[in-house]
């Protein structure tokens, strides 16, 4: 057996009760370790936020029904979701559930001023943080169905209906039950880049007709460009879960000459559907990757 002192460094133990015998730092790792998971911990945070906020200027954005001026369709305190993309893809439609911005359109006819931001920098910048996660907002947003498109006839009432272009809609599906299509008589001819928009709940909703004033160009009509998006879906409450797709009665082949027309009607459920389809899509990839390889993994039940 060779002495001590040529035996192999790398297995020597300390002796017992030897004051000189270093014992190996295991705290050192472990802090090392704790400051790596808080750093990987704030990245997935803040691209979680960063994520949030593109989300929400591009993609797709909550809103929050304020009133029961849709009713039955949208009731007051009902959240959606509403797609921000799809009128880069494709002009908007008649029947679309759009929300729309009243600034220097109905925001100013109405008499009430959008709130104005704070003086203080570091509150006004702390004001467009709270408006860029949707908790706060300087603008005075509606929610409406368009009606009629730029260039469109809209008349009521004939024979007891809207019509637009001289066709009749029969608008019984969304219409508030038991209303009639407006107390208003209205003759309009859409003005260029405007709508004409309308509540489903048409005794109380303040709409295009409220807004019409005698020698006024724009006729109560809202512009195209102040539109945030189409809202598609219903997401809470539970009980109100489901889309909200056109309206068949906008379907009438005399409202869409021509086969692109007719094409693009088509767009908003593909559109809705591939949008819905991303984060399943992204989560099923996560998971997949993070499934064992010794079996399969079934992918979870979708729901209809």
């Amino acid at each position: 057996m060779p002495p001590r002192d040529q035996q192999d460094p790398a297995v020597l133990t300390p002796a017992a009760g030897d004051p000189d015998a270093s014992v190996p730092d295991s705290d050192a790792p472990a802090a090392g370790r704790r400051k790596k998971s808080w750093r990987q911990l704030m990245m997935v945070v803040l691209a979680a936020i960063v994520l949030m906020l593109f989300t929400k200027a591009f993609v797709v954005q909550v809103y929050r029904i304020p009133s029961s001026s849709m009713e039955d369709t949208l009731l007051t305190g009902d959240r959606v979701l509403v797609n921000k993309l799809v009128y880069h893809v494709r002009g908007i439609a008649r029947g679309d559930v759009v929300v729309f911005s009243g600034t220097g359109s109905w925001g100013t006819t109405t008499g009430e001023p959008d709130p104005s931001p704070p003086a203080n920098p570091l509150l006004r910048a702390g004001y467009d943080v709270l408006a860029d996660i949707g908790v706060y907002s300087t603008q005075t947003y509606y929610i409406k169905r368009v009606i009629g498109l730029p260039g469109d006839h809209v008349v009521c009432c004939v024979n007891g209906k809207v019509t637009v272009n001289g066709v009749a809609l029969d608008e019984k599906s969304y219409l508030f039950p038991g209303a009639r299509p407006s107390m208003k008589s209205f003759n309009v001819i859409v003005p260029p880049g405007r709508l004409w928009v309308m509540g489903d709940n048409r005794a109380i909703s303040d709409d295009s007709r409220g807004h019409m004033s005698a020698g006024s160009p724009d006729m109560g009509t809202v512009p195209e460009n102040e539109v945030a998006g189409r809202a598609f879906m219903i997401i809470w409450p539970p009980s109100q879960l489901g889309d909200l797709p056109i309206p068949a009665t906008f379907q009438q082949a005399a409202l869409h000459p021509g086969e692109a027309a007719a094409a693009v009607t088509a767009v908003p459920a593909v559109g809705a559907a591939a949008l819905l389809g991303i984060p399943v899509l992204a989560l099923r990839t996560l998971r997949a990757r993070r499934a064992p390889r010794v079996g399969a993994r079934s992918a979870p039940g979708r729901r209809s």
